[in-house]
C-alpha cells in the first residue's frame, strides 16, 4: 500500500494505536459499536493542539481543529485493521479517540 507523501500523524503513536485497537476489539460487546480508545480530558483548543502536536493548525478555531482531527483520523485509519478511528467529543465536551469495528 502506498501512503500520501505529505501524511502526518502528529502526536499519534502507531504502536500505541495498534495496541489500543486490539484491546478495543476484545472489549467490544457489540461488534458494530464504537469503543473509546483514548480520552484526552479536555475540549480546550490550545490544550488539544499541544497534546496532539498540531502546531501547524491554521486559525486555531474549533472549525479548523475539527477538520484537522478528521483528516488525522482518516490517515490513522489507514493503519488500523478491522475498522476505523474517529475523534469526537464526550457529553462533557472532552476530546476522545474512538474505534469503530467493521
Amino acid at each position: 500500500m502506498e501512503y500520501p507523501k505529505d501524511m502526518k500523524l502528529y502526536g499519534l503513536c502507531l504502536e500505541r494505536l495498534s495496541h489500543q485497537v486490539e484491546n478495543a476489539k476484545r472489549r467490544a460487546g457489540n461488534p458494530s459499536a464504537c469503543v473509546v480508545i483514548e480520552g484526552y480530558g479536555t475540549g480546550d483548543i490550545e490544550e488539544i493542539i499541544e497534546i496532539l502536536e498540531l502546531y501547524d493548525l491554521p486559525g486555531r478555531s474549533r472549525e479548523t481543529l475539527d477538520k484537522k482531527l478528521e483528516e488525522l483520523a482518516e490517515d490513522a485509519s489507514l493503519f488500523v485493521k478491522g475498522g476505523r478511528v474517529e475523534f469526537g467529543y464526550d457529553e462533557s465536551g472532552n476530546l476522545e479517540l474512538r474505534f469503530y469495528p467493521q
